[in-house]
């Protein structure tokens, strides 16, 4: 007897796409997964912005700069990636393209070319300020409205990180 795994790659049927049985309704896993590629949108955004900034910083502390928007870079890199996982826990397809993700940010693009140091600073604490806030929201959102107390915890985890960020970002700004 063969089965679908042992027929060429050709022939294979496409998976079936299983949802998981973990005790949330349709509806709610459908809007926990839009937040969730709401958020994924920002942060590649926010990614992008950061590393723009690494590559484009200058002065007298280009090297504690330029170290401290890598570390902000790879964080973000990180928690990209435990978004779309959770997005596929939850049965839904992350966001993927560069198009999805400026339809689908809150944050505004950088398109600007010579930036002052100060200003990287200033338009990288806004954007987490503003995660920060929409984070908040979603929260309650997940708790409240979708019972979903595992993304309501993950995004609390996230908010926390952006609000580390923020308050390091400060702390070059003061």
């Amino acid at each position: 007897m063969t089965t679908d795994l042992n027929k060429p790659e050709t022939q294979q049927k496409e998976p079936k796409n299983i949802q998981p049985n973990i005790g949330l309704e349709k509806d709610s896993l459908k809007k926990a997964n839009e937040l969730l590629n709401a958020y994924l949108a920002d942060l590649h955004v926010l990614y992008i912005k950061t590393r723009k900034y690494h590559w484009n910083v200058a002065g007298p502390s280009f090297k504690e700069y330029h170290e401290f928007f890598e570390e902000q870079y790879k964080a973000l890199e990180e928690m990209i990636d435990e978004v779309a996982e959770r997005i596929r826990t939850l049965g839904g397809k992350p966001l993927s393209t560069m198009a999805e993700f400026i339809k689908g940010t809150s944050l505004e693009e950088d398109t600007s070319g010579e930036i002052k140091t100060r200003d990287m600073f200033d338009r990288l604490l806004a954007d987490h300020e503003q995660i920060t806030r929409e984070l908040r929201e979603d929260v309650d959102t997940c708790d409240e409205d979708l019972n979903d107390a595992g993304t309501a915890d993950f995004l609390t985890g996230m908010m926390e990180a952006h609000e580390k960020m923020a308050w390091m970002l400060r702390k070059y700004l003061s």
